[in-house]
């Protein structure tokens, strides 16, 4: 059929061509339209916020271009493996996080794990996206409300960049001057402290709930669930605009930017490499955990998408091409943010490092601020955050995607898949209320804590088991099979080395690197008190959590009369595991064996992994190098 041309790939593997679009359709659960929208959505889902408000920084603080050199040597050894694993593993067995552990049931706590961290990114991500979309109305005005000093909400240490321009600069003396350049705020600071957030002095004196926040919060989750009104058939075709347009905003600002005065001095302090950082064990830290947490990895989102594709897809070439648009976009969007900073700096005449920031502080302080220099200043304004939220959205739309696939696969009877819009409509419910919380005064605090604590080192152990579990509970021998049956080649040599040594080692790396540079965290002056610390490190805990717990569960209901029995049967592919359609269920996935074959076949790859199987259940990250080479021996 002339729809299907771009799965040319198909054809080699086997399929009729005549029959090759009944073939590859999952009609219960849907499909992408077409494979555009997969990449699209991915992409979408990949580049965030925080390719613009992080990595620009992380560049700036860690060596400038020096920084580029780890970053993409990590893209190579462990984002671009690690997107491709997941990816291939839930287009496989098309199922969303949860079902695809019927892999090695006993692994099923990760899945788990995964919708905890979707459901915490999911709360304090659209907030995020709210802030964006209340500072997009307020920009729709002739002038910008964080321009002058002159507002009710201000304080007399407000000095303005523009306030000066017109009789009193002329009376201030140079020194007087740069005095008040050393300790002002600016209208912007105190435009979001004290007027958009209304802030509290305190993380537990929650104040009142800020009302136009609170709005803007209904609304972006009005745009989610409307996007998601169908599923991926829905969410599909919004990706054209939401994955395409911040790329057209980022380009205009970017024009912008560089025809501005001093935007050089930005871009060199954002560009220039310092090589003595590149010896610094924190640089190569940032980067593993900028890539990790960039592509979104374990986070669910991907093996959600991926379980949506036709059996015979590409996704090799769909991981290669969405990890390097990601970190592109990435590097691009450093250009955009430090020209602007770079004209803003040369105008105060401070350097750069005075104006840089990072998080909300870039998005909602420094940035808006910069805008006011421009003439039309508000077209900027509504142009920047409008990207913001695109960007927001896109990862949004997989957030809640994965949860409500997650949901109906698991329940997976006809009824639930015929009312998967009201299960959508309850997620998206739950996740404004509880949401709510973080629109009171005190509700950065709260962001920030969830965004530091909720999604850092859990996603690291949960990547880390995910690995150990395929690669050597399930056996790499069988996943590189089951790869070759649905992509027509194994996968190429490299990433077999890569996801069984090296991208495990630099996962434990980042979670070494993580509890070594722990640091309790803080809100420009105001330190978080130990009890808030607490609930954090409770959050990151819920997650991970789930695995041990449920491997426990596990193994307790499989049956066996000793202990390794028991963990055997648990760590067993259960039957249903394989391609989702009887037609592609081939090989050792075929229905046509006696029952004792497929069973021998099946536990034959697991003997000699007994003591294996022990080790993982105890502590899965030592057990994963050590016993690589004893597994091979055996064999």
């Amino acid at each position: 059929s002339p729809t299907d041309t771009s799965h040319g790939i198909s054809l080699q593997n086997g399929a009729v061509p005549g029959e090759q679009g009944k073939q590859e359709k999952s009609v219960k659960r849907g499909n992408w339209g077409n494979q555009i929208e997969f990449v699209l959505t991915s992409v979408g889902y990949a580049v965030g916020l925080g390719n613009v408000w992080r990595f620009p920084y992380l560049c700036y603080r860690n060596g400038g271009g020096a920084f580029m050199f780890p970053y993409f040597i990590m893209l190579v050894f462990c984002g671009i493996p690690l997107f491709f694993m997941e990816l291939s593993f839930g287009q496989f067995a098309s199922q969303g996080c949860l079902g695809v552990w019927r892999v090695s049931p006993m692994f099923k706590g990760v899945g788990y794990g995964m919708m905890v961290v979707s459901t915490y990114i999911g709360i304090y991500y659209n907030v995020v996206i709210c802030i964006a979309f209340y500072y997009f109305f307020v920009s729709m005005t002739r002038v910008l409300p964080w321009t002058y000093c002159s507002n009710p909400w201000n304080t007399p240490d407000c000095v303005g960049v523009l306030d000066g321009n017109l009789s009193s600069r002329a009376a201030l003396n140079i020194t007087q001057l740069l005095n008040t350049t050393q300790k002002r705020t600016s209208p912007s600071e105190e435009y979001w402290r004290r007027y958009v957030l209304n802030l509290s002095d305190d993380i537990g004196n929650l104040g009142e709930v800020r009302l136009p926040l609170l709005g803007c919060l209904g609304v972006s989750w009005v745009v989610v669930f409307l996007c998601l009104i169908k599923g991926v058939k829905s969410s599909g075709k919004v990706v054209y605009f939401t994955a395409t347009f911040p790329y057209v905003v980022l380009t205009i600002l970017f024009v912008r930017g560089i025809t501005l005065e001093g935007a050089l001095t930005g871009i060199m302090y954002y560009l220039t490499p310092q090589w003595d950082k590149i010896l610094n064990a924190k640089v190569w830290g940032d980067a593993a955990s900028q890539i990790f947490y960039s592509l979104g990895c374990a986070w669910g989102g991907l093996i959600t998408m991926a379980s949506y594709n036709k059996f015979h897809n590409n996704c090799y070439r769909d991981s290669i091409i969405i990890s390097i648009t990601n970190c592109a976009t990435s590097v691009y969007a450093g250009f955009v943010i430090f020209s602007i900073l770079g004209f803003m700096a040369n105008h105060l005449g401070v350097d750069v490092s005075k104006v840089a920031d990072h998080g909300p502080g870039l998005a909602f302080v420094a940035y808006p601020e910069a805008l006011t220099l421009l003439p039309i200043s508000p077209l900027w304004s509504i142009l920047f955050f409008f990207m913001l939220i695109l960007l927001g959205l896109g990862t949004q739309f997989c957030l809640l995607e994965t949860l409500v696939t997650a949901i109906v696969d698991e329940v997976g009877n006809e009824w639930i898949i015929r009312k998967k819009t009201f299960v959508t409509l309850g997620v998206a419910v739950a996740g404004f209320l509880l949401g709510v919380p973080l629109t009171t005064q005190a509700g950065i605090y709260w962001l920030l804590l969830m965004d530091n604590y909720a999604a850092s080192f859990s996603l690291v152990v949960i990547s880390c088991i995910m690995c150990v579990a395929i690669m050597y509970i399930y056996g790499h021998r069988n996943y590189f099979k089951d790869i070759e049956m649905m992509l027509g080649f194994p996968p190429p040599l490299f990433f077999q080395i890569c996801w069984r040594f090296i991208s495990p080692a630099i996962i434990f790396f980042i979670l070494v690197f993580t509890v070594i540079q722990y640091r309790p965290i803080s809100y420009n002056e105001y330190v978080y008190p130990t009890w808030a610390i607490s609930i954090g490190f409770l959050m990151a805990l819920s997650s991970v959590i789930c695995i041990p717990i449920y491997a426990i569960y596990k193994v307790c209901r499989s049956e066996g009369d000793t202990l390794l029995e028991r963990l055997k049967n648990a760590t067993k592919a259960s039957k249903d595991w394989g391609p989702a359609l009887p037609e592609h269920r081939s090989g050792r996935y075929a229905p046509a064996f006696s029952p004792s074959t497929e069973s021998h076949l099946e536990v034959q790859p697991l003997q000699p992994e007994k003591g294996q199987s022990e080790a993982a259940a105890a502590s899965p990250v030592q057990g994963s190098n050590g016993s690589a080479h004893s597994q091979d021996s055996r064999l």
